[in-house]
């Protein structure tokens, strides 16, 4: 595990942890082109009554509007497993890498992200699923709501 994806990784929880302070779902994620962050964003559904502002989408949005080369050269970095929703955003604007904190909380579908070039690393991160899991326990109805279940 590299040192640079733990740092963006730990960026990424601070926003999951911004969310969770603002009521929200505790999904997090960071845009990094060429090293550096360049959109942050937490899962926002709860906090602006959206059906759509997850983590991966909130960063996006905030990232603004780049030219396709340049989310060609981007990593995507989310506390958890993109959601299909997230992952056709992934494809949609060809970024090539993803890199998840956890994927046993919840799985997207990691198997087509790869099957469309892809590349997806899984840091099997103890403190992303610690931090998820805790989260599902006290709140299991936000978070079916927030999966579509």
């Amino acid at each position: 595990m590299s040192e640079e994806h733990l740092r963006f990784m730990e960026s990424a929880l601070k926003e999951a942890e911004k969310g969770l302070s603002e009521g929200g779902i505790p999904i997090g994620a960071v845009l990094v082109k060429d090293g550096v962050i360049i959109g942050r964003g937490h899962n926002r559904r709860i906090q602006e009554g959206s059906s759509i502002l997850h983590a991966e989408i909130d960063c996006l949005q905030k990232a603004g509007r780049l030219k396709a080369a340049d989310y060609q050269k981007c990593v995507i970095y989310t506390t958890l497993s993109p959601c299909d929703m997230c992952a056709g955003a992934i494809l949609l604007y060809k970024i090539p890498v993803v890199v998840v904190g956890e994927n046993e909380n919840f799985k997207g579908p990691e198997e087509y992200l790869q099957s469309r070039g892809v590349t997806l690393v899984n840091l099997n991160s103890d403190k992303c699923k610690q931090f998820m899991k805790g989260f599902i326990a006290k709140k299991p109805g936000l978070w079916s709501e927030d999966i579509g279940v």
